[in-house]
């Protein structure tokens, strides 16, 4: 029995090995510029894969929630990324924010945060160590609240974001991935600047032979005198071919004014 085991184990084994072979394979097509197969997070997510080939494009939809104490904030997402190019990928964004109470007079007001144009070119894509690395840039417009339109200036001012990412998968499942760099804030009435640093570290388990994953993504920011931390842990699921959902949950740590939150992301990739 022992023996019979042992060998029903082995041949799992071995399937769950050609399973990650040929997925991997898939994606890393020798007819094609190469591209490394990497685990991409789910919250701060990248503007096209890294090592993007020419054509690929995919669609964003995102709804969130989290607790700000003394209300509930809401979150949604409309964004478009496609590549132009080999290994340049390019993305246009509609966050909004919404409240749908006023408690207390303490909640701000809804609106469309603003229009986020970014683009990201990997510049390091390397087969033999499984690495990836990438720069690239996001600047949003900021827009005045909804309640706003028609009495004040429609763009409240500007957020500059150069950013760098680095990825690296070990052996067939595992992936690690660091997305890094400032974001400076132009606020234009009263004019003024605000200036962080994010450091966003992941780590992701893809199970074999599919493109489902389960991992951790944690985003810290600094500023002045302050430091945030979130820990995200979250999952993929492939749905069909061309749609995906992502889960995410919020843990804070050391945010002073935010508890619990949830984040849940709906990734669809038309053919090309």
């Amino acid at each position: 029995m022992h023996s019979i085991n042992s060998k029903a184990q082995s041949t799992r084994d071995q399937q769950n090995t050609l399973n990650d072979s040929l997925y991997i394979q898939e994606v890393q097509d020798k007819k094609e510029p190469l591209k490394i197969l990497h685990a991409e997070p789910l919250y701060i997510d990248l503007i096209r894969d890294l090592g993007a080939r020419k054509g690929e494009k995919e669609w964003n939809f995102g709804l969130g929630i989290t607790d700000k104490n003394k209300y509930d904030e809401y979150l949604a997402l409309v964004e478009y990324e496609w590549a132009p190019l080999n290994r340049l990928g390019f993305e246009v964004e509609l966050p909004f924010t919404i409240y749908p109470s006023n408690q207390n007079g303490n909640t701000p007001q809804s609106k469309l945060n603003g229009l986020k144009l970014a683009t990201q070119y990997s510049f390091f894509v390397s087969e033999n160590y499984k690495t990836s690395m990438a720069i690239g840039y996001i600047h949003e417009f900021e827009l005045t609240p909804f309640s706003s339109f028609g009495n004040s200036k429609l763009f409240t001012g500007n957020i500059y974001s150069p950013f760098f990412v680095a990825a690296k998968r070990w052996g067939s499942n595992f992936h690690t991935l660091l997305y890094t760099g400032p974001i400076f804030q132009q606020h234009l009435n009263p004019s003024s600047v605000q200036t962080s640093w994010q450091i966003n570290s992941n780590f992701h388990y893809m199970i074999p032979g599919t493109r489902n994953f389960i991992g951790i993504e944690v985003n810290k920011e600094l500023q002045k005198n302050d430091f945030d931390m979130t820990v995200r842990p979250q999952m993929r699921v492939e749905v069909t071919h061309q749609l995906l959902v992502g889960i995410v949950t919020g843990i804070p740590i050391g945010r002073e004014n935010e508890r619990f939150s949830s984040f849940l992301r709906l990734i669809y990739e038309p053919k090309h």
